[in-house]
Parts: C-alpha cells; sequence; structure tokens
C-alpha cells in the first residue's frame, strides 16, 4: 500500500490531470455501455469483467514500474487480446443489438417522428369529429408507466393509428364504444378497457363516468387522458390528476405529441431489454 501510495505522491500535477480526465472518459464509457446492457444477460458478466481488469492493470502498472515485471506485464496482455476475444464472444448479441442501432438511428428516428406526427394529426381529426358530432369519447395515451394491468381489462387490438378506425369504435351502439381505448406509440392497442373511478366530490363535483375514470387513471400513472363528452362535445385532457377542460387545437396537439414520444420510447426501451 506504501509503495502505490509512494508512487502517486510522485506523479506531477500535469500527470495526475490527465490520468484523471482519462479517468473521467473511461468511468462515462463505461456508464453508457452498462446503461445499454441494463436489464441484459450481459450486464452482470460486463461487470465483472470490468471490475477484474481494472484491477489487474492498476496492480500491473504498479509493479512494472516499481519491481520491473516486465514479464508479467507481457502475460497479462496476452490475458486481455484472450479476454477480448471472449468477449467479443459473449456479448455477440448485445454487440448486434448496438450497431443496428447505430446504423438505423437517423433513419429509424426520422421514420418514428413521421409516425408520431400522422398518429397526432389522426387524433385530433377523430376527437374533432367526435366533439362536432357529440360522440363520447375517452383516449388514454400510454406514456412512461405502462397500462398492462388495464389493458388486460378490455379487447386486444393492435392496428396503427386512423381517425376513421378510433370514430368507428366510439360509434354509439358498437361492442367496443363503451368505456376506454389505449394508445401506445403509434398503436391502437386495446379498446373497452375499464378505468379507476375517481372518489371525492371536492376532486370531481358534478363530471360525468368519463371524466371521473380519467382522473381517476391521472392519479395513479403518468398517462395523458383525452375526453370527449356527450352531453355538451367539449374536449378535456387529463394528466398530472388535474383536468382542463375546453382544450384548444393547438393545446392539443402540443401535449399529444410530446405523449406519443415518450410512449414510443419507452415502448422502445422494453423491446430492448427482452432481447
Amino acid at each position: 500500500m506504501q509503495v502505490i501510495v509512494e508512487h502517486i505522491l510522485s506523479i506531477s500535477l500535469y500527470e495526475r490531470l490527465i490520468i484523471l480526465a482519462e479517468l473521467f472518459i473511461i468511468g462515462a464509457v463505461i456508464y453508457a455501455v452498462l446503461n445499454f446492457l441494463e436489464g441484459t444477460r450481459g450486464e452482470r458478466l460486463l461487470r465483472g469483467t470490468v471490475l477484474v481488469l481494472a484491477v489487474g492493470s492498476l496492480i500491473l502498472n504498479v509493479g512494472v514500474k516499481t519491481f520491473g515485471m516486465e514479464r508479467i506485464a507481457f502475460l497479462f496482455n496476452g490475458f486481455l487480446l484472450a479476454v477480448l476475444v471472449v468477449a467479443i464472444i459473449a456479448f455477440q448479441p448485445e454487440i448486434r443489438r448496438a450497431l443496428i442501432r447505430i446504423g438505423q438511428t437517423s433513419l429509424f428516428s426520422a421514420s418514428s417522428r413521421q409516425q408520431i406526427s400522422r398518429g397526432v394529426e389522426e387524433i385530433i381529426s377523430a376527437v374533432s369529429q367526435m366533439a362536432a358530432t357529440r360522440t363520447g369519447a375517452l383516449l388514454v395515451i400510454e406514456r412512461k408507466v405502462g397500462l398492462g394491468e388495464f389493458i388486460e381489462t378490455g379487447v386486444r387490438l393492435d392496428a396503427r393509428i386512423t381517425a376513421e378506425l378510433i370514430k368507428t369504435i366510439f360509434y354509439p351502439g358498437t361492442p367496443l364504444h363503451d368505456m376506454a381505448l389505449i394508445i401506445r406509440g403509434d398503436r391502437l392497442v386495446a379498446a373497452r378497457v375499464q378505468l379507476p373511478l375517481a372518489e371525492g366530490e371536492s376532486a370531481v363535483g358534478s363530471l360525468g363516468s368519463r371524466h371521473r375514470a380519467a382522473l381517476g387513471l391521472v392519479a395513479s400513472s403518468d398517462a395523458l387522458v383525452i375526453v370527449v363528452s356527450e352531453e355538451t362535445g367539449i374536449i378535456s385532457i387529463a394528466s398530472d390528476g388535474k383536468l382542463e377542460r375546453n382544450v384548444t387545437e393547438s393545446q392539443l396537439r402540443k401535449v399529444l405529441k410530446e405523449a406519443l414520444e415518450q410512449g414510443e420510447q419507452a415502448t422502445e426501451q422494453q423491446a430492448d431489454k427482452q432481447q
């Protein structure tokens, strides 16, 4: 231990700053890799490998400079080469996924943004037309917090967002018109979904069941809920435990775009972790 301390004290201030900068860069790279691998089978393997290599390199460098252990250094460099080959084999699925993501980032991002923008306009078109005809509707936009427990109570869908389909689902008398429609990213995932109703007279006042359901959901999740009143045709938005009524088209477009983007990102992250 004393040898290590003496070695550190013998290093000049400039060299110490260089070492700190290098350690910071290495730490940032390791953090980014671990964050990418979080939740995958390669995460724990990488943590162990990094720990062994970091400790081994530190001890070896001190030993070589202090005691002149060139042969051990040569053997350790060969060991590093073997570890590199093994790591490529062990992390093959993660490396392939990373390369695919890098290669598709710009194209996929542009495509994803176009899909989100199209979905926003389709939802706005459907909501505006249902408001004009006073067709009651309850649309839930899933964000970061998953709504799987509620999706299971409804009828599963896997359909692209279109104004025509949304209007058909909520058309009075159709089998799926009652209760809520859940949207995840650019997909309609479930209809006729039962939501918890908000309780307490101070919270709901004289609101109908759709508005109470919207408040009940946003009280326990980060979802965005759009409500079209069957009685008045007024469009309302529920989010963060609050209900805002008489929202304009520009307000609706802004919050919808943000919510759909968050939902799409959450879906991509979940899909990556399952691979």
